[in-house]
């Protein structure tokens, strides 16, 4: 296989660096962007038509839908059968399928595999990508995408590794929403915020923060006899517990905290125990 790259940005420049002594064509709008992976042994092209035409795998990590459309058009008419387009952008959630469509009476598959890691795990290999395609489509991605990847899913159909990432990302910044409400208790109860940050970050690291709790197929009312009943048990009535502790504070501060409000609310439903009964659970394990 021949590889390509198009979209040097933030996240596509220490990605496609990976590539290089894969063998690599590149494209980038902005000459200034090309230039280091030229230096470093990539092949520059004119447009997205001539990595095409010099790959048989076209990685695009542009800005948006718009962008994705423009640079797969190009893409299409100069690859021949059998090249595979993997489109690293998030992206709205029929988009992919959509660009599949218009590839297969070119032979061209298309494989959206947007990425979670940022710009940290971009440069260091170590990116999570969620894939969707046919199954002989990811195989022929899994060796280009291992050398930026620390792990490589696939998700299902085309579509299947956006919506993942759709999912992934409403965690990531409603999670930034209530980091901010923590600091402002925090600030207005006189504590570091610069402090907590390390703190939350080590936990984190530890624990693995709001992914710990990821562990059931399903989002249904857990059975009384899953054996993560009485764990998930523990973590409501620790929940239950500290939320209101903090409420409390609030409270007492004047500091509004609305999303600590709606996690205390709907905490049982999201573990799975929509109507529990904490008789018993001492709610003094499994902390963070």
């Amino acid at each position: 296989m021949t590889y390509g790259f198009v979209g040097l940005g933030q996240m596509g420049a220490p990605m496609a660096r990976h590539l290089v002594e894969l063998g690599l064509t590149v494209h980038d709008t902005r000459p200034e962007a090309v230039a280091p992976l030229v230096e470093a042994g990539a092949r520059a092209a004119e447009d997205p038509a001539e990595v095409a035409a010099a790959s048989t795998h076209v990685s695009v990590m542009v800005r948006d839908d718009d962008q994705v459309r423009d640079v797969v058009t190009g893409l299409l008419p100069a690859a021949a059968p059998g090249t595979v387009v993997a489109i690293h952008s998030t992206i709205r959630a029929g988009t992919a399928a959509d660009l599949a469509g218009r590839a297969l009476p070119y032979g061209i598959e298309i494989v959206d595999a947007p990425v979670s890691g940022g710009f940290m795990g971009a440069q260091e290999g170590t990116l999570a990508v969620m894939a969707g395609g046919t199954d002989a489509a990811f195989a022929r991605c899994e060796r280009p995408f291992a050398a930026w990847a620390g792990l490589v899913l696939h998700m299902g159909p085309v579509g299947a590794g956006t919506r993942a990432k759709l999912a992934r990302n409403l965690l990531h910044f409603a999670s930034f929403a209530a980091a901010a409400e923590a600091q402002r208790l925090a600030e207005a109860a006189g504590v570091s915020l610069r402090k907590l940050g390390r703190v939350v970050r080590h936990s984190d690291a530890v624990t693995g923060g709001p992914g710990a709790i990821m562990l059931r197929p399903t989002t249904a009312p857990l059975d009384p006899g899953d054996p993560l009943y009485e764990i998930m048990g523990n973590v409501l009535a620790l929940g239950h517990k500290d939320l209101d502790l903090a409420l409390e504070l609030a409270a007492e501060l004047g500091v509004d905290t609305p999303l600590a409000t709606l996690a205390r609310a709907r905490l049982a439903a999201g573990l799975g125990l929509e109507q529990p009964d904490l008789t018993g659970l001492s709610g003094e394990t499994g902390g963070t």
